[in-house]
């Protein structure tokens, strides 16, 4: 009796596990999205983990063009900000892409100023104050403004006077 509940079990699992995988590659691309562009450092991390192995997600044909962080340093004072604008980048470029930007805005750069504080966090606590400082300016701008050719080089030099007083 063990061996036949035990035999259905597995049996029952064979029939889903195909089903299953069949369900995730057909999740649609707002969904996808919505997964890789909230403010936590899991939904980062998979955001990241698909940007390096992307041949699983090349059927959602998502933008994975960057200019980083615009007009702006991509590293202002030695702070590496480059994957923090590429994931940014890609919300905004694959929200436009399925017209749904207007309503994501907010979240994707909610999700950039996130991703910018843990890469500060990576920082010397000697250090790290001015790299919260750019970090907040350079959220302002993509908030306000929408673009990161708002950080103007008085902002920089502010942090820059930040990392002398440490």
């Amino acid at each position: 009796m063990t061996r036949r509940l035990l035999l259905v079990l597995v049996l029952t699992m064979a029939a889903l596990v195909p089903a299953g995988a069949a369900f995730a590659s057909t999740a649609d691309k707002a969904t996808v999205l919505l997964g890789w562009t909230q403010p936590s450092a899991g939904s980062t991390n998979a955001w990241n983990a698909a940007r390096l192995d992307r041949t699983p997600w090349q059927s959602y044909n998502f933008d994975w063009s960057t200019d980083y962080c615009s007009a702006s340093p991509d590293k202002p004072l030695g702070f590496d900000f480059t994957l923090s604008c590429w994931h940014h980048d890609f919300g905004y470029r694959n929200y436009k892409d399925i017209g749904a930007f207007p309503a994501n805005k907010d979240r994707i750069d909610d999700t950039f100023y996130a991703d910018l504080k843990r890469k500060c966090a990576t920082y010397s606590v000697l250090v790290r104050s001015a790299c919260y400082s750019l970090a907040w300016t350079y959220y302002q701008a993509v908030h306000n403004f929408g673009s990161l050719s708002a950080v103007k080089q008085a902002d920089i030099n502010r942090a820059s006077a930040l990392m002398r007083q440490t």
